[in-house]
């Protein structure tokens, strides 16, 4: 089994990290990386989530070309930016963060915490809970270090973390707790003996997720909104891109 893990951030090194955590908790399964080649190097705003959304479709195109298909897609970034497109495009089932954390704490509480690096992405989190159904369950909270801060110094994070966790508990009555963020992968079991009640960690709930649809083998459908889209005339995109577009006449427009 291969998994393919697209990072939405242009940090190399957070790659690195998550893909050895995944590796970690994916048991046999193979862990690839990829590092979105434009953007943002850590996703923190609406505009450089908006710009991660092409990057990661980008960062797909270039692996389908490198290789064959994984069995699975995660894409490690909490806001899960573009997601809907990467499913349209992939030929094979695709996981987001911050989906996979929420479906996995769902079976554990009925309220739901999110809890993220970076004040910014309080709101944006909770239109995306609210736009897959799940508004009513869940809250969001930040602390004001973002998540390439929490990544270069995780020890200086974790009494904030945590104290926001308690809160989530105590304030907004959460029965479980996601730490969520590509730069707070690996935190939740470090904090989990201060939190009274299960405290996720974002990337580990979307490996398992990963590896479960991989085994499920579901087929890519054929019609609907996440069938494989009809040929479409491109410019200025790289040329894997275009080619994933099924545009091949404009491959040479960007490299």
């Amino acid at each position: 089994m291969r998994l393919l893990l697209i990072n939405g951030n242009t940090d190399a090194a957070l790659t690195a990290r998550m893909v050895a955590f995944a590796r970690a908790a994916a048991g046999a399964a193979a862990i690839e990386g990829a590092t979105a080649r434009f953007g943002a190097r850590y996703i923190s705003t609406r505009s450089a989530a908006a710009i991660a959304g092409h990057a990661v479709l980008d960062a797909l195109a270039h692996a389908l070309a490198a290789g064959p298909a994984p069995d699975a897609v995660m894409l490690a970034c909490f806001g899960d930016p573009g997601i809907a497109a990467l499913r349209e495009l992939s030929p094979v089932p695709v996981i987001g963060m911050a989906e996979a954390s929420i479906l996995t704490a769902a079976t554990l509480g009925g309220r739901i915490a999110l809890l993220t690096g970076g004040a910014r992405w309080v709101p944006m989190l909770g239109e995306y809970a609210a736009a897959i159904g799940f508004g009513g369950r869940v809250a969001v909270r930040g602390i004001a270090l973002t998540g390439d801060a929490v990544a270069e110094d995780p020890d200086a994070a974790l009494p904030a973390l945590a104290a926001e966790a308690r809160a989530a508990v105590d304030r907004d009555g959460a029965e479980v707790v996601v730490l969520g963020g590509a730069g707070l992968a690996g935190l939740a079991g470090r904090i989990a003996a201060d939190v009274p009640v299960p405290v996720l960690d974002s990337l580990d709930c979307t490996v398992r997720v990963a590896v479960a649809l991989a085994r499920a083998a579901a087929p890519k459908p054929t019609v609907g909104s996440y069938a494989a889209p009809p040929p479409v005339p491109v410019a200025g995109l790289s040329g894997p891109l275009a080619g994933l577009l099924l545009a091949p006449a404009m491959t040479s427009a960007g490299a």
